[in-house]
């Protein structure tokens, strides 16, 4: 496991800095978090690139890995260079790079991907794409496992098209809700990850908001009363709200009940349950969570 704390390094040639995700592990620096990267990681990536890539223009987009090469035509590779950013947005878990002529690179880092920049750039491991900026510094989407995505929105065009809204967007409320949950009698849990109800949340967020609303993940989503989906909704923003946005580090210590099997509760001391929901994991206390 990758350790909590916060690392920065500096850039190349600016006085900026960028955050990356995955801090050195001092047990074992070549270890990348087997998680999966949910809204407050995806957040945190996004602050830390929008400072970084923001007012620079692109010199050269390289594509290293052919399952990238695939989603991006040369012509349109080529087309990035002189390119400049203006923003940096994020919608649900994807990456939102918006240039000057209204396109976005569109980025996913899916189960593993991360950002190297600055220095750290020349030391990715597993470097999938680059971006080479104007005053020589560059950005590498650096992902052992190459699932990690980027590709070219033509300006225009809705980037991620049937994403739910965020799961952190104040508009999303109580009756918004209840709505979309009277139609489904699939588990809450599997609901909660779907990205066209709820974008951002994944499993070990959805586990951690049903424990905190003492909510059974097996219950079927429209057996859900209006006072209880009201206080999902609180919990699902109080457990982002604490997310810091590393990757459940420090042996899941600020975990309440994610990959806590047989371990006590938190609230009542029963040991953690563990069952498998649409081929995820899911953690939960038989007692307290109804």
């Amino acid at each position: 496991m990758r350790v909590q704390r916060t690392t920065t390094y500096p850039l190349q040639s600016s006085h900026r800095r960028i955050v990356l995700l995955h801090p050195l592990n001092p047990r074992d620096p070549n270890r990348r978090s087997t998680h999966v990267p949910e809204l407050p990681e995806v957040e945190r990536a996004v602050v830390s690139l929008r400072r970084f890539l923001v007012g620079r223009r692109i010199v050269a987009l390289e594509l290293h890995h052919a399952a990238l090469a695939r989603r991006m035509t040369p012509k349109e590779r080529r087309s990035v260079a002189g390119s400049r950013v203006i923003a940096v947005r994020r919608r649900g878990k994807h990456q939102l790079i918006e240039l000057d002529d209204g396109r976005y690179l569109h980025a996913h880092f899916r189960m593993t991907g991360d950002w190297a920049a600055g220095a750290e750039a020349a030391k990715a491991r597993y470097p999938r794409a680059t971006l080479t900026l104007d005053d020589g510094s560059r950005v590498v989407l650096d992902d052992p496992r190459a699932l990690s995505t980027i590709e070219l929105d033509e300006a225009g065009v809705d980037p991620t098209p049937g994403l739910g809204p965020d799961a952190n967007d104040r508009s999303l409320d109580t009756g918004w809700l209840a709505e979309r949950f009277a139609t489904r009698s699939i588990p809450i849990k599997v609901a909660l990850l779907d990205q066209r109800l709820i974008a951002g949340i994944g499993n070990i967020y959805a586990a951690e908001a049903l424990w905190r609303a003492r909510i059974d993940p097996r219950r079927p989503a429209k057996s859900l009363e209006r006072r209880t989906i009201a206080k999902l909704l609180s919990s699902i923003r109080a457990v982002l709200r604490r997310a810091s946005g590393t990757r459940y580090t420090e042996g899941g210590a600020r975990l309440a009940v994610y990959d806590r099997a047989g371990k006590p509760c938190r609230r009542c001391k029963t040991p953690i349950s563990r069952i498998t929901q649409a081929g995820r994991s899911t953690y939960y206390c038989s007692k307290c969570q109804r």
